[in-house]
């Protein structure tokens, strides 16, 4: 069937909004994919009363597109400090995402938890990701359940970043800030320099969760990763060696409840901060 020139001038609009529409949704479906999820603050060592953007990224190797603010994802977006915990404020849409005031010296922990989402997976893209986030015995267990199709998936994710205002001060540390999946350091990497060993907890539902597969990623050096996989007490140990920014991050799946509507339930946790020379 063959369309007239002035039938086209009605359908070329149309078709131009549906391909817009496409776009949208393959932009989203890019993002809702993308592995890893961080916090990268505008500074890791602001001074008291500067104002942090608290800019939420998505995507792999510590190259990210920006998630904007959504409020309705958004289930905690938090700093905890010496005074208290208090929420990030932030304009819908915006990114940075959040913004705190920095009232005093001392080490901050910046927290977002994002409520679940859902996401649908060919057979063949799930099973490359399981692979590529140490997460074998999920692939075993659908093997032996003779699982082949594709998947609908059940997410969230719990970010955090740590932050130094000023000097350091004696006895400060990661806080663990009660999330689902949680990396929480173990020393307070503003206190270390290149070449020393971090040690690193992975909690589930705040308990050790074993034999995790937790990655540390430089900025400066994406390709070279180092992995481990938590023991017993949860705990894996990396010797970094490079200063500047880092990015550590984990993955935990579990079979999704049964009123879900999906098929699995993972959790995403990622871990921020700076280590380097400091006057």
């Amino acid at each position: 069937m063959r369309t007239s020139l002035s039938s086209r001038k009605g359908v070329l609009p149309v078709v131009s909004r549906l391909a817009g529409v496409v776009l949208v949704a393959q932009l989203a479906g890019a993002t809702l994919l993308a592995h890893d999820m961080w916090i990268e603050p505008t500074t890791f060592t602001p001074k008291p009363g500067d104002i942090v953007g608290a800019r939420l990224r998505v995507g792999q190797d510590f190259i990210g597109d920006p998630l904007r603010r959504d409020d309705a994802l958004i289930e905690q977006f938090v700093v905890q400090a010496a005074a208290g915990r208090k929420p990030l404020v932030g304009r819908p849409g915006a990114d940075p995402a959040g913004l705190l005031r920095v009232d005093a010296s001392g080490l901050m922990v910046i927290g977002y938890r994002s409520h679940p989402s859902t996401v649908e997976q060919t057979a063949e893209k799930f099973n490359q990701y399981l692979k590529e986030e140490g997460l074998e015995a999920i692939a075993a267990l659908r093997a032996r359940r003779g699982e082949t199709g594709g998947v609908r998936e059940l997410f969230s994710r719990c970010a955090k970043s740590l932050v130094l205002s000023g000097p350091i001060q004696p006895g400060e540390g990661d806080r663990a800030l009660g999330f689902t999946l949680e990396l929480v350091a173990e020393k307070n990497p503003y206190t270390m320099a290149a070449g020393q060993e971090l040690p690193v907890r992975l909690t589930y539902e705040s308990r050790p969760l074993a034999d995790a597969l937790v990655v540390a990623i430089n900025r400066t050096n994406p390709t070279e990763k180092l992995s481990a996989r938590s023991d017993a007490n949860g705990r894996v140990r990396f010797r970094l060696p490079h200063g500047g920014q880092w990015l550590m991050k984990a993955v935990h799946m579990i079979p999704a409840r049964a009123d879900a509507q999906a098929d699995w339930e993972s959790f995403w946790a990622s871990l921020t901060f700076e280590i380097g020379d400091r006057s």
